[in-house]
């Protein structure tokens, strides 16, 4: 069984626990009774596990839908570096075309995003690291690392299901305004159980966890997170920028087609810009006909909508670009079980940890 695909736009019913999702609740346990299975033949060897010759960090979540997860990447490809580490970085690439050839295919910063993806063009300018895309992500793991034996260390972007890809430290990026009604597909958004948050080696909460999933998280260190930027950058002139105050107090429209549109409009509105929202499904493809509304009037987006519509050549078209704020404590806690890893490869005696009981692996 594959992990399920992020929708192209959230339903409705998964905010809330109505008629609608709970008429779907069998057909929901089946996918968890089968997503369930599949880990577990995994964990117990019955399904195979490709270990690569280098760490990898997987960061991802247990719902379809945006939480920050390639800021937390960004984040932390940075972070690596400045720890003398030479991270790559692997993605699905959904929503681009390349996916659907099921090729490894190499992102340069100049890539076109409706054929590799926009988030994984989104990080090889953010980053500057190697990446590659490909729905199997072993492969893209092994095509980036012969074409970069440099790397060191692997980023897999959004990997946390796909368990054939053997993992070193399990990152969760967690937004518990995503989490909806916590029922599982396609009642809700969950990809996996609430649960599954005590296995993984730490969480990244954006915006707080609830006491509720405090205690399911059990014994995981949670950090919180939060996505921070303040100036805008045109999209027809890079090196142009303007502060928020110089769209306050006049009209201005809000394009967002990411997992969670309305935290960009709460972001704007804190700012004190009261922007028309327009809200568009995640991983959108964006026409210039979309875009053709309110002539002469500035247009707000976030990086994964501008690095779509860059080519659109739209005037008065501006970029919030937003960066992760991550505690130290972090850092650390990802260091250490890289560092733990290593010894563990180093010494066969000892116990292989991702494969050790309840831990997940590949």
């Amino acid at each position: 069984m594959k992990s399920a695909p992020s929708p192209r736009a959230a339903p409705l019913f998964w905010r809330q626990r109505g008629g609608f999702a709970a008429a779907l609740l069998p057909v929901s346990a089946l996918f968890r009774v089968a997503a369930a299975l599949r880990r577990r033949l995994y964990l117990n060897g019955i399904l195979r596990r490709e270990r690569l010759p280098v760490p990898v960090i997987v960061v991802g979540n247990i719902s379809v839908g945006g939480s920050g997860k390639t800021p937390v990447a960004a984040w932390l490809a940075e972070e690596l570096r400045k720890a003398g580490r030479h991270p790559g970085i692997v993605s699905r690439g959904y929503g681009g075309d390349a996916a659907v050839s099921g090729q490894p295919c190499l992102v340069g910063v100049d890539a076109d995003p409706a054929f590799y993806g926009d988030e994984p063009v989104l990080l090889a300018r953010l980053t500057g690291c190697p990446v590659v895309t490909a729905r199997d992500r072993p492969a893209a793991a092994r095509t980036l690392l012969a074409a970069h034996p440099e790397c060191d260390v692997l980023i897999s972007d959004d990997g946390m299901q796909h368990y054939r890809l053997a993992r070193t430290v399990e990152v969760a990026v967690l937004d518990e305004a995503a989490l909806g009604n916590c029922w599982p597909l396609p009642s809700g958004p969950l990809r996996e159980p609430l649960a599954r948050l005590a296995d993984v080696d730490l969480i990244l909460a954006h915006g707080g966890l609830s006491p509720r999933l405090r205690t399911l998280a059990d014994a995981v260190p949670v950090v919180p997170m939060r996505l921070e930027g303040d100036r805008f950058r045109s999209l027809s002139n890079p090196d142009q920028w303007r502060d928020a105050a110089a769209f306050a107090g006049q009209r201005v429209h809000a394009l967002a087609g990411i997992g969670q549109p309305q935290r960009f409009f709460d972001q704007l509105a804190a700012m004190g810009i009261q922007a028309i929202p327009h809200p568009f499904p995640d991983h959108y493809r964006y026409r210039a006909a979309d875009l053709a509304f309110a002539p002469g009037e500035p247009k707000l987006m976030t990086s994964k909508d501008a690095v779509k519509c860059a080519a659109l050549k739209l005037p008065d078209a501006w970029e919030l670009p937003v960066r992760a704020i991550i505690a130290a404590e972090a850092l650390g806690i990802i260091l250490e079980k890289l560092d733990d890893g290593r010894q563990t490869a180093r010494n066969p005696r000892l116990p292989v940890v991702q494969e050790s009981a309840g831990l997940p692996e590949g």
